[in-house]
C-alpha cells in the first residue's frame, strides 16, 4: 500500500513538472502571436480600398451628389431670373451683369477661406456651414427691396455655396480609387437635376406667382440636406492628418459594417501632418507648376461654363440669334430706334430650350467616364477644351431654332464634361494636408472666369454676338495646350496623404 502510494507521489510530481516547462513554451508562442498581430498595420488608403465600394458609398453619393442640386439652383437662379429683375428695376446690361459678378465675388472670397478651415478643421463643418448659410441668405434675397440689396444678398449666398463646394472633397476622400472615374462624373446627373428643377420652377412660378416666390420655393432642398446631413461622417483622412487616429477608426468601422465587410488586419497608423493648410504645399517644387496650370484651368472651366449659360440666356431674352425661321415672340429686340425694350420674358419655347441643352449635361456621362479611364485626365482635358472652342464658334452661323438648340445641347455637354475631369483630377492631385485648399483656390480661381463671363455674355453680346463668343473660344483653345503640359497623371493613382 505504502508502495502504491509512494508510485502515485512520484508520478504526480512528474506530470507537474512537464507542465511547468510545456506551459512557458505554450506563452511564449501566445506571445509571439500577439507580437505579429500588433506588428500589422494598415492606411488610410489600404482600409478605403479594401472596404471597397458598397451601400455606405451609395449612400454618400446621393447625399453628397446632391450638393450639387443646391449649388446649380443657386447658379442657374441667375439665368432664370435675370429678364424678371432688368424689368421690375429696370436694369442696364452692365447691372444685370453685375449680379452674377457678385455671387462669385462671394464665391471667391470664401472658396480660399473655405479650404484652409476645411484642412485645419474638417470638412464636414464647413459643407454643413455653407448649406445653411446659402439657404439663409438665399431667402431674404426674395424679400430684397431694391437691386443694390439683391446684389448684396446673392454675394453672401456666393459665400455659402464656396463651402458647399467642399463636399466634392469630402465625397472623393472616401471613394476607392478605381471607383472614381466611374461616381464623380455621374454627379452631373444631380447638376443637371438643380438645373432643370429651377427651370421648371420659373416655367411654373414667375408667371403666375412672381420671381421672389421662386426664390422661396428654391430654398427647399437646401433645408432637407441640412437634416440628411447628420448621415455623413467626418473624412477619415482629415482626422489622421490632423492625429485624431481614433475618430478615424471609428468613422472606418462604421463604414465597414455598413458595407458588410472589415477593416485590414492590424492597427491604424499614419503620422499626422503638422503642415495642414498651408499655400506653401501648393506652390512646393512638386506641385508648382501643377497649381498654376490648375489655377488657369479653373478660370477657363468656369468662365466657359458660366458663358454658355449666359450667353444661351442673353440670346435667347434678347433674340439675337441668327435664326432662319423665327416666329413673333422671337422678333421683338431689345435694341431699337426707340430706345431699349427692358420687359421681354422668356416665353415657354424659351424655358424649354434652356431645359434640353441641361440635358446635354448629363447625355454624354459615358463618353465623359469613358474618356477618363482611355485617355486619363490630362488628354481629357486638352480634347474636352479643343472641342468647347469649335462648338463656341458654332454659335454664330445661321440655322433654325431647332439647329440653335442642338449646338446648345453640344457646347452644354462638353463644358460640364470639362468641369467634371477638372473636378476629379484637383481632387486627385493634392495631397489631404493640402486638398480642401487647393480645391479652395482652385475654385476661387474660377470665380474670376465666373465673375468676367457676365460682361461679355450679357454686356458684349448685345453689341456683336461673334466679338461676344470669341475669347470663350480663344481661351478653350490656350487651356487645352497648357492642359497638355501637366506634369502629373492621377488616373488610377491612390490619394497621397501629404506631399
Amino acid at each position: 500500500m505504502a508502495d502504491s502510494m509512494k508510485t502515485q507521489l512520484v508520478s504526480a510530481i512528474h506530470l507537474q513538472e512537464v507542465e511547468l516547462q510545456e506551459k512557458p513554451a505554450d506563452r511564449l508562442q501566445g506571445s509571439k502571436n500577439n507580437h505579429n498581430n500588433n506588428d500589422e498595420t494598415f492606411t488610410v488608403e489600404e482600409a478605403v480600398e479594401t472596404i471597397g465600394f458598397g451601400r455606405f458609398h451609395i449612400l454618400l453619393f446621393v447625399i453628397m451628389g446632391s450638393t450639387n442640386i443646391v449649388e446649380a439652383m443657386e447658379i442657374m437662379l441667375l439665368a432664370v431670373v435675370s429678364p424678371e429683375i432688368r424689368c421690375e428695376w429696370r436694369l442696364d446690361d452692365w447691372q444685370v451683369a453685375l449680379v452674377s459678378t457678385m455671387v462669385f465675388l462671394g464665391f471667391m472670397v470664401c472658396g480660399v477661406l473655405g479650404g484652409y478651415i476645411a484642412d485645419r478643421y474638417g470638412r464636414w463643418k464647413v459643407v454643413f456651414g455653407g448649406f445653411v448659410w446659402s439657404a439663409y441668405f438665399s431667402l431674404l434675397t426674395s424679400f430684397a427691396p431694391s437691386y443694390g440689396w439683391f446684389i448684396f444678398l446673392r454675394s453672401m449666398v456666393g459665400c455659402g455655396v464656396a463651402g458647399v463646394s467642399q463636399g466634392f472633397v469630402l465625397k472623393t476622400e472616401f471613394i476607392p480609387a478605381k471607383y472614381r472615374a466611374f461616381l464623380l462624373p455621374l454627379a452631373s446627373i444631380f447638376w443637371m437635376t438643380g438645373s432643370m428643377l429651377i427651370i421648371i420652377l420659373g416655367m411654373l412660378v414667375v408667371p403666375t406667382l412672381g420671381w421672389r416666390w421662386m426664390i422661396r420655393l428654391s430654398v427647399t432642398p437646401s433645408v432637407i440636406l441640412i437634416f440628411l446631413f447628420k448621415f455623413i461622417p467626418e473624412s477619415a483622412r482629415y482626422n489622421v492628418s490632423a492625429g485624431n487616429i481614433q475618430a478615424a477608426v471609428e468613422t472606418l468601422q462604421k463604414i465597414a459594417k455598413m458595407n458588410r465587410t472589415c477593416l485590414p488586419p492590424g492597427r491604424l497608423v499614419e503620422p499626422p501632418v503638422e503642415e495642414r493648410g498651408s499655400w506653401r504645399i501648393l506652390l512646393s517644387s512638386s506641385f508648382k507648376r501643377t497649381s498654376l496650370i490648375l489655377w488657369y484651368s479653373w478660370f477657363v472651366a468656369s468662365f466657359a461654363y458660366y458663358g454658355s449659360v449666359l450667353s444661351s440666356s442673353e440670346l435667347l431674352e434678347k433674340n439675337l440669334l441668327c435664326v432662319m425661321d423665327a416666329d413673333r415672340e422671337h422678333q421683338v429686340k431689345h435694341h431699337h430706334v426707340e430706345g431699349l425694350c427692358y420687359c421681354i420674358p422668356f416665353a415657354l419655347s424659351d424655358y424649354q430650350t434652356l431645359l434640353i441643352s441641361c440635358l446635354g449635361e448629363v447625355a454624354l456621362v459615358p463618353l465623359n467616364i469613358g474618356l477618363l479611364n482611355v485617355l486619363g485626365r490630362k488628354m481629357s482635358l486638352t480634347v474636352l477644351q479643343l472641342l468647347a472652342a469649335i462648338a463656341f464658334m458654332l454659335l454664330n452661323i445661321c440655322t433654325t431654332m431647332f439647329g440653335f438648340t442642338v449646338l446648345l445641347f453640344l457646347l452644354r455637354s462638353l463644358v460640364s464634361m470639362n468641369f467634371n475631369v477638372v473636378y476629379i483630377y484637383t481632387a486627385e492631385v493634392y495631397p489631404t494636408a493640402a486638398r480642401s485648399l487647393g480645391m479652395g483656390f482652385c475654385t476661387s480661381f474660377s470665380r474670376i472666369g465666373g465673375m468676367i463671363a457676365p460682361f461679355i455674355a450679357q454686356v458684349l453680346m448685345s453689341q456683336s454676338v461673334i466679338q461676344a463668343l470669341s475669347p470663350f473660344a480663344v481661351a478653350c483653345v490656350i487651356c487645352a495646350l497648357g492642359n497638355f503640359l501637366l506634369p502629373i497623371e492621377t488616373k488610377g493613382r491612390a490619394l497621397l496623404q501629404s506631399s
